[in-house]
């Protein structure tokens, strides 16, 4: 197998509004972004969903504010 065939192709970019708190200069910076990687689009799309919803430990109606981009490479 080569490099190429073992590639992840579906993607979530990560980023903050720019309003976040977290998004401070000495916190994570205007600038923070992260990427996690998926074999299948399904696989993604259901990870977008998994993120996106109300967590089970958060406040009623809190919502995380990371962007959530999906995106293929």
């Amino acid at each position: 197998m080569n490099a190429k065939s073992t590639r992840k192709r579906f993607g979530i970019r990560y980023t903050l509004p720019p309003d976040d708190p977290m998004a401070a200069t000495h916190l994570l910076g205007p600038d923070w972004e992260a990427y996690r990687w998926y074999d299948s689009e399904q696989e993604r799309d259901l990870a977008v969903e998994e993120l996106s919803r109300e967590h089970l430990y958060s406040r009623r109606g809190d919502k995380p504010s990371v962007i959530y981009t999906k995106i293929s490479g």
